[in-house]
């Protein structure tokens, strides 16, 4: 008998597995990014609404470019496992809402038949804000991004997600069927908006009568998505061994919290989401600000100073009490720029943020989150700073987090990063008498209300001279 996660494994009776006739499912969703956060996030929800209301919305999983990932999926029949973990222990899941897997790079034209097949009424993504080709002056598309060049000039054979997003939606119009629901749930302040307009812009240069099209007649709700979710490592897949009794190549650790806000508009149907706790609103912009600024800029906090401190993992920054105290005192800075959240108490929600951070159950190496800073600084840092100087509140605490950036980047002389070869070259040339001369003069980087402002410039400029 096989040793590796399949569909004829017999799971020990503490093993949660689907609720549901896998033989029965057939695909809905198309879903774009094949990473942890999809595996331990949406196909959880999708898993829960199966459960509750099973239906055709059986998840096409697809990776842009790597394909190990999706040679993993197809070795274990689309089934992988889920460990959740926190002070009170671990327990073990193993999902199967995934009915097909496919590596963009090497299968563009199944990608291409499934995003115009009547059957897909719904494409979500986490593909990374990097991913999406967005110019960080204009907020359009940046035709100098790789994937954004190909697609404009070879719109029939597409390489990023923008692309096949249109490419799929063109086939759609040419055969008079309805459009599927784009669901973007990726870290973009106005998720949604961001990415209709991306779509547009691309429809807008291939066929202005598909623009209209799409204008009229595609969704694109915004949502909020929430839940740690570490790289998975040699021992996490050793844990998954001895809970499951088989490996599994796609085990992931993870924490019993999890959430997801949606706008509630859908061309073509939807799963059932809310079996699993999603919240579908109005307006989602409210819990999404909430979430970058208090969450993920605390996050980006935590792992330069983690990375500063020579400490691995978030929870390492969280125990040591005058990290948590500035962590505190960010999260006070950010929520004072928020607007009201229907339904969320601040305080409990910032003090649940300081116990999830600290649980010493879930590994969340600082390296990990601090990757590609340059596109996560701007909705989580840098726009809460400008709203503070607007308001004449405290922006002291979004410098520190700037400084702390800089810091890094200067010390260590590297970074993970699509801006690393500008990031580096301002490091580089940095001078003690004003650290931020170099970073205020790359493109679409700090708002101009923060590189005018000379006081705040001087904050972060004394935040860098602690640490170089």
């Amino acid at each position: 008998m096989s040793n590796q996660l399949s569909a004829e494994t017999q799971l020990p009776p503490t093993v949660a597995k689907p609720g549901f006739d896998r033989s029965a499912l057939k695909p809905g969703i198309l879903h774009f990014g094949l990473g942890a956060f999809h595996r331990a996030h949406q196909g959880i929800y999708t898993q829960r609404a199966l459960e509750s209301d099973f239906g055709p919305w059986g998840i096409v999983a697809v990776n842009l470019r790597s394909p190990e990932p999706v040679d993993a999926l197809a070795m274990q029949d689309g089934l992988y496992s889920i460990t959740v973990r926190d002070s009170n222990g671990e327990t073990s899941e193993v999902v199967g809402a995934t009915v097909d897997w496919l590596c963009a790079a090497t299968d563009r034209d199944r990608v291409l038949t499934y995003l115009a097949s009547p059957f897909i009424h719904v494409v979500t993504l986490t593909v990374s804000e990097k991913a999406y080709g967005l110019h960080p002056s204009t907020g359009g598309l940046d035709e100098a991004h790789p994937a954004i060049t190909n697609d404009l000039a070879n719109p029939g054979a597409p390489v990023g997600a923008v692309g096949y997003l249109v490419a799929g939606l063109a086939s759609r119009r040419e055969k008079g069927m309805r459009p599927f629901t784009i669901l973007c749930c990726d870290n973009l302040p106005s998720n949604g908006k961001v990415v209709r307009r991306l779509v547009l812009e691309m429809a807008e240069r291939r066929d202005p009568q598909l623009a209209k099209w799409i204008e009229e007649e595609v969704t694109f709700p915004s949502s909020m998505v929430d839940r740690i979710v570490p790289a998975a490592t040699d021992e996490t897949r050793a844990r998954a061994k001895r809970l499951i009794s088989v490996d599994d190549a796609l085990a992931l650790d993870t924490e019993p919290f999890m959430q997801w806000v949606i706008e509630d508009e859908f061309v073509s149907g939807r799963p059932a989401w809310e079996a699993g706790g999603a919240l579908f609103v109005q307006n989602v912009e409210p819990y999404e600000k909430m979430k970058l600024r208090l969450l993920n800029g605390s996050h980006t906090m935590i792992a330069h100073l983690g990375l500063l401190k020579g400490l691995e993992c978030v929870r390492d920054v969280m125990a040591v009490p005058e990290f948590v105290a500035m962590t505190r005192e960010h999260m006070r800075a950010a929520a004072a720029t928020l607007d009201p959240v229907p339904g969320i108490d601040l305080d409990h929600y910032m003090n649940q943020l300081i116990e999830r951070f600290s649980n010493r159950a879930i590994a969340h190496r600082n390296i990990q989150i601090a990757m590609d800073s340059s596109q996560k600084l701007p909705q989580r840092i840098l726009s809460p700073a400008v709203d503070a100087l607007a308001s004449g509140s405290d922006s002291a605490s979004f410098a520190r987090v700037v400084g702390l950036w800089i810091a890094a980047l200067i010390r260590f002389k590297d970074c993970n990063d699509p801006r690393r070869d500008e990031l580096l070259q301002a490091a580089q040339a940095a001078d003690p008498q004003d650290y931020t001369a170099g970073f205020v003069a790359i493109d679409g980087l700090i708002p101009p209300s923060l590189a005018q402002s000379r006081a705040w410039r001087d904050r972060v400029n004394a935040e860098v001279a602690k640490w170089c």
